[in-house]
Formats: C-alpha cells, structure tokens, sequence
C-alpha cells in the first residue's frame, strides 16, 4: 500500500508539474477525511506521511483549553484538568494528540482520493501562477472582461482571473463583455474562492499609472509624481515635480497639443486632470493645488495640520467648486485641512481670535488692554511663547524696557505653573475603572482626566468625535475605548 502511496504521488507530481509535497499535503487530508468519518462528533484528525517509505500514521488530537477559556467544540478540545489528560505529554502549542488504526487507502477509494488530491494541486497551480504575475510587479492591469457577474466584470489577464467590482468602476462608466480595459491592481485577496485579482478603476494610483505609461520622463527619473487625488470620472489632480531643472514639469506632462493628458483623459471616461507644480513649502503647494483660483493669503496653522485660504470673493465659487470639489482635492493632494475663506471673513476670524488671545492674556498676565495688545501684535499667541521664547526676541519689542519684559516672563511662568498643579489635581481625581481600563494608558487617562473625564462612565457618554478632538488620537482607537467603556451598559 505505501508503495502505491509513492507511484500515486510520483505520477501525479509529473502530470501537474507541482512539488511532490503538495500531493503528500493534499493525500494526508484525503486520509484525514476519510478517518474522521469513524466519529459521530466533530473530530479533529491528522494523517502524517512518511515521504520517504510512503508509511503513514493517524493521531486524533484536542486542543488544550485553560479554564478561562470557552468549550466550543468538545470532539476537538478538552480542558486542562480533563481525566484524559492523566501522565499524558501535551505539546508546546498545547496540543494532545492520540493514535488511531489508520483507514487502508484502498478503503476510501482512489477515485475520492484523487479528487481531493486534484483539488488541492489546482490551487498549488493559481498558487504558482499566481506568484509568477506578482514577482513581475505589474501595476497596472490590462486585460479582456470575460463575463459580468453581478455587476461585477471578471477580467481574462493571460491564464489568471481578475475581479473589477461595481463599486471600483468609474461611476457610469459602461463595460461590456469583450471590452479591452486597464485598471490598478488594488490587492491580491488570497481567501477567496475565485478570482484573486481585485482590481480599480477609481484609485488615484491608477491615475499615477497612466501617466507613467504616457510620459516616459518619468520612468527615467527625470519627473516625478508626488501625489495624486481623484473624484473619479469627473475630475482629478497630480502634484508633479521635476529631477531635472531643464524640464518644464507641467508642459511634460500635458504633451505636444496636451495629447499625453488627453490619453489619459480618454482612459478615465473623460476625467478632468489638473496638473500641479509640487513645492516643499506647503503653503505655496497649497496656492498651486488650488489652482484655477487664486489665493490672497494663506495663514497656517501647524498644530492642527490645517490651513486658512484667503480668496477674494469673486474667486470663492472657483476655490469651493462644484459641491466643494476643488478644494477636497486639493486637500487630499496636499494632505492638509484646507478652510476656504473671503478677506472679510478672514479679517472678521482673525479679530475674534485676536480678542481670546487678548482676554488671555490680561486675566493670566494681569496687564491691561494695552499692554495685551501689544504682544498679541508682536506675533505672541500662548503663555508658554512668552514664558520661554529667547529673551533677545523679546527684547526687539520697542514698546516694553528690560524690567518689563522680566516680569512678564515671570508672571507667564507662574500662570503656567498653576496651570500645572491644577492638572495634577484634575489628575489624581481620576477613578480606578478608567485607569485600568483594557486599551488604556497612563498618559491617555491623565489627559482625559485634565479635560473632566474621570470615569469609564464618562468616556462611554462621550461620542468617537468628542474623543477624537479631546484627544487627536485617530478614530479607530477612539471608537474601541468608547466601546470599551460602554461595554457594562450591555453586560
């Protein structure tokens, strides 16, 4: 028996083309099947192979459960302290193993053997094929849409399959079977059944692809693609830059008579495509991004990654765009929240800002108006830049002599300091069930504590955007710890 074991594998290794050890793989779960019919329960078997003799063996085994732990299936777990387990040896990943009287292999019959066995070597087969198109690196997919299934199109790439769903299409775009298309290779989805190929249309990699294809300047290195954001089918941006100065990178990229945008235009359904110049400073990315509106001003906002765009106002319908189209791209191209505002509206923001950071500082500082309006003039927006910006800076100020200056450090500091000593103390109210809370920290629950949430009661009243902006932690995390917290309301 062992010796057709061997002659099975050796001609089937042969026929297909496939490790032997796929077979032997895919022969002991034939005969692990085939024993696990002796059970009337749920049995957990393995058939092990000798590769060499062709000699097998069969093992019921349990996984070992501690007792916090649930008994979900009881003909493949067992608990710790189980009888069965008396002098008996459990293995390092905590699972017992029995032997069993292994099923002849003439007995589960060849036909069902090699079924199994056949299975198996086709999916080594994708596996293979598979591994070949992905060591290639190809991005960019071109291929035949071979059938509609659910709105779906299944797209023929060689001897492989690929899905483009509904919702990764360009919106009302209409593909047929036999069209020719190109989409982005979005990710390789390796548990499904089907095609493992999921494939885009509408990321903004695919429009970077397409222009790769259609300006060879950039292969070479001498331009580059920064970044790309896209509405699709309606319009789009890239953020270009060149490597080499002589090059214009915008001009490049249009082409002679814009026939390189209007070749990737035609392969987005007629998408729009605005092609900017990349900055590294990011205000001037920013009144490039913009573009076609023109910007008078733009005020940043570090901290908060945010930026305040001053447009005049026969430029704010531009700057908005259709259902504020124009500004989210640029937001997405250059990764900063973007506010678009007239000189009206800014000058209106900017006294009210002017008026908190005047009131601050009289009630901390104890100056007058005067004296409030000045450093609010001078550029001064929080007690800690007056408290330890270098005393020469601060000496440039006409307005304030050497004793003055001192004493608003000073005071600065002491307003700073109890500040502090009242955060400790907001600190220390905090109650056990926050800090000990699953996916809590220190750090966290004293910062929740500072802003008035002291119990697991309280972040669980709390909404995931309350917590976000309380803590600039991202929002999964946010929404986890609420869940956490709101988890006794359930028990």
């Amino acid at each position: 028996m062992s010796r057709d074991i061997l002659l099975l594998v050796d001609a089937l290794a042969h026929e297909k083309n496939v490790d032997k050890d796929v077979i032997f793989t895919a022969l002991e779960f034939a005969l692990a099947s085939a024993t696990k019919k002796r059970f009337a329960d749920d049995a957990d078997v393995r058939v092990a192979i000798d590769r060499e003799t062709g000699e097998y063996e069969s093992f019921r085994r349990w996984a070992v459960l501690n007792d916090d732990q649930a008994l979900e299936n009881p003909g493949a777990q067992m608990y710790s302290d189980d009888e069965r387990l008396e002098g008996k040896t459990i293995s390092a990943d905590n699972i017992y193993e029995e032997p069993l009287e292994s099923v002849e292999f003439g007995r589960i019959g060849a036909q069902a053997a090699k079924q199994v066995i056949l299975q198996k070597v086709r999916e080594a087969e994708r596996e293979k094929i598979l591994e070949d198109f992905l060591s290639r690196k190809e991005h960019l997919i071109s291929g035949v849409i071979k059938r509609m299934e659910k709105g779906n199109a299944i797209i023929e790439i060689g001897r492989m399959e690929a899905v483009l769903p509904r919702e990764l299409m360009i919106p009302k775009e209409n593909l047929r079977v036999g069209d020719r298309v190109r989409a982005y290779l979005e990710r390789v989805d390796r548990t499904a059944r089907g095609p493992q190929l999921i494939l885009s249309r509408i990321a903004p990699e695919f429009l970077t692809r397409l222009f790769e294809l259609e300006v060879p300047e950039i292969e070479d290195g001498l331009l580059e693609i920064k970044s790309a954001a896209r509405d699709p089918g309606l319009r789009s941006k890239i953020a270009v830059k060149a490597n080499d100065q002589r090059l214009d990178p915008v001009g490049t990229c249009v082409g002679m008579r814009g026939s390189r945008v209007q070749a990737v235009t035609g392969e987005l359904a007629g998408e729009r495509v605005d092609i900017v110049l990349w900055s590294m400073e990011p205000a001037q990315f920013v009144i490039n991004a913009m573009a076609p509106a023109e910007v008078s001003s733009i005020v940043v906002d570090e901290e908060a990654h945010a930026m305040d765009v001053v447009v005049e106002e026969e430029q704010l319908a531009l700057a908005i765009g259709r259902n504020g189209q124009n500004v989210r791209l640029a937001s997405d191209l250059t990764g900063w929240t973007l506010n678009i505002l007239t000189a009206e509206e800014a000058a209106k923001k900017n006294e009210e800002e002017h008026f908190k950071v005047r009131e601050l500082f009289m009630a901390k500082l104890d100056v007058d108006e005067e004296v409030a309006d000045i450093l609010v003039q001078e550029g001064f927006t929080t007690l800690e830049e007056i408290a330890y910006v270098p005393i020469e800076e601060m000496s440039e100020i006409d307005a304030f002599d050497e004793d003055t200056i001192n004493e608003l450090r000073k005071r600065a500091r002491a307003a700073l300091l109890t500040e502090a000593i009242a955060k400790e103390e907001k600190v220390g109210e905090a109650s056990a069930d926050l800090l000990n809370m699953d996916g809590m920290d220190d750090e966290t629950a004293h910062l929740l504590a500072s802003k008035g949430v002291l119990t697991m009661e309280d972040l669980a009243d709390l909404a995931v955007d309350d917590l976000v902006e309380l803590t600039q932690m991202d929002e999964e995390r946010a929404k986890s710890l609420i869940m956490t917290a709101r988890a006794p309301w359930f028990a």
